[in-house]
């Protein structure tokens, strides 16, 4: 096996370079300046391929929010193993305001960015006005928040547009975390009216942080490394780890190489095979959590692009045709569950029961008698796109190889696309994709409303579909709705719907296993949308 140079095991001279220790390190035994550096450093081995932006405004992808949480930190947050009730971070209260129009927030006192300023009302009112002008993604999930307004110097008020719209737990994630106004608007940040042409921070916050997190951002180089130093002034207290270097690694097989040695501390892209190979390891655990997170199969129905795709009954031949059970017992190990549609199993309204009820299945017959009835009796030709990349411990290669051999037993002929996981993006979002899009769901924040309305919203768009106002109702009522049994059934009603329309095919919801060294004795991980709480890691 070769070990290519974005995806080697980060050497003893790298981490002493890291530590500010190659010029002085004649003053040590070079055991010990090594032993140092190893205890205070934290070495992540991740595919980090999809990072295309460290601003938090920016933020749409699957790793880089473990990045951002390390960094920043919202007014509430979300704690491992409680996805429901929000904890406070940088607001130690909150209520709805007395015109019941919006939330008012009661800032943490004696807070301090990373570069020593104190935490301002000021502050937070830049970050949303920010947010809110620039028209991001991250925008559209906190559409029901009109403005923020200063009350006083340690309370600040979110003004709803939608005051029923839920809100809380949206907060909690690493999008939300607050910027220091003065040192983003000296690199070119802006919360005027024409902030989307006029905000020039993005290049400057790629490289930097400017948030109250328990570590501070030095250096990102793509498809290589992100380097994270100790905030001293965290308000939790200064973190347990100097240093975070979180590498690249483009190859499950070099990140198993990469945990035996001791090179990093953690693995988070091992096949179940390579997992199961470590448990005689002495040395090296595994440690495993269900997620929120999902990996899907967009399908275009845009006649330009396939007549075959426009047809409803040739995609649900396609939903029929795939053997969800093979992938996920062969291929993933048994490690993962597989909810009906953008709903994770552990939310309300979305279990194995309804799953297995009103999800897709392989039935092969069916398949064939669908696409009889779509007019493609013979079966048809269709692109799959997907990253060069691997998503809970499997390459999309692999994916897209095993679903291609599925839709061939039916006559569908699949074409496998690979590309850079930036195109892939770029194709998919800007609506260009022309078949089907293998990629990831990642819960911006745990909120079935965010799920669901970007269904009917921007994913909707992304394959095609004029989405009928009944369904975007259907999602409105269904999260407002207080009753959780009734919400329930309402969420029900909208997976039964979207798994008929066939534009979006769930192929598993993975359970993590990331491989750790037991040389790291506490490792959060958080199906929260972030995957890991670095900020509360600690050695042995």
């Amino acid at each position: 096996m070769r070990l290519d140079e974005t995806a080697r095991p980060i050497a003893r001279r790298d981490v002493l370079q890291l530590l500010g220790l190659a010029a002085g390190s004649a003053l040590l035994p070079a055991g010990r300046a090594y032993a140092q550096a190893r205890g205070s450093t934290l070495v992540i081995g991740i595919d980090i391929s999809d990072t295309i932006t460290l601003d938090p405004v920016k933020q749409a992808q699957y790793t880089a929010p473990m990045t951002l949480a390390a960094t920043y930190d919202p007014l509430v947050t979300l704690t491992p193993g409680d996805y429901i009730e929000p904890k406070p971070a940088l607001a130690t209260a909150w209520a709805r305001t007395p015109d019941g129009k919006g939330w008012r927030f009661t800032l943490r006192e004696g807070v301090k960015f990373a570069s020593g300023a104190p935490l301002t009302a000021e502050d937070v009112q830049f970050t949303f006005e920010r947010l809110i002008r620039m028209k991001e993604q991250t925008q559209q999930y906190v559409k029901a928040i009109d403005r923020c307004e200063i009350v006083d110097a340690k309370t600040i008020d979110l003004v709803m547009n939608d005051p029923a719209a839920p809100l809380l737990n949206i907060l909690c994630a690493p999008s939300f975390g607050i910027t220091e106004k003065k040192l983003v608007m000296q690199h070119g940040g802006s919360m005027g009216p024409d902030a989307k042409e006029a905000d020039k921070a993005t290049d400057w916050l790629n490289q930097n942080s400017a948030g109250t997190g328990p570590y501070r951002l030095v250096r990102w180089e793509r498809n290589q490394q992100i380097q994270l130093v100790r905030n001293p002034h965290h308000w939790r207290g200064a973190p347990a780890y100097e240093r975070v270097v979180i590498r690249h690694f483009s190859d499950s097989a070099a990140q198993l190489l990469a945990i035996r040695r001791g090179d990093i501390q953690a693995a988070f892209n091992l096949i179940p095979e390579q997992i199961a190979t470590l448990k005689d390891e002495p040395q090296v655990r595994a440690e495993r959590l269900p997620s929120l997170d999902f990996v899907y199969m967009a399908v275009t129905q845009n006649a330009e692009f396939n007549r075959a795709l426009a047809q409803k009954a040739c995609r649900q031949a396609i939903g029929h045709a795939i053997d969800y059970d093979g992938i996920v017992n062969s291929m993933l190990g048994g490690a993962a569950l597989r909810p009906a549609h953008f709903l994770p199993i552990g939310v309300n309204g979305s279990t194995e029961t309804v799953a297995r009820e009103i999800g897709f299945k392989q039935d092969l017959d069916k398949a064939k008698q669908l696409l009889q009835r779509g007019g493609f009796a013979e079966g048809f030709e269709f692109e799959i796109a997907y990253g060069n990349a691997a998503v809970a411990g499997v390459s999309y290669q692999l994916l897209a190889q095993k679903i291609q051999a599925d839709l061939g037993r039916v006559g569908i002929r699949a074409k496998l696309a690979p590309m850079d996981q930036v195109n892939l993006r770029t194709s998919f979002t800007t609506g260009r994709a022309q078949g089907g899009v293998l990629t990831f769901w990642n819960p911006p924040a745990v909120e079935n409303e965010l799920w669901a309305a970007a269904v009917v919203e921007r994913v909707a768009r992304r394959v095609h579909w004029n989405v009928p106002p009944e369904m975007t109702d259907l999602v409105k009522r269904a999260a407002q709705e207080t009753d959780k049994a009734k919400a329930a059934a309402l969420w029900v009603e909208w997976q039964r719907a979207m798994v008929d329309q066939a534009n979006h095919i769930i192929l598993f919801q993975p359970v993590y296993q990331i491989a750790v060294r037991n040389a790291v004795k506490e490792f959060p991980l958080t199906a929260a949308g972030w995957q890991l709480e670095i900020g509360q890691a600690k050695p042995a």
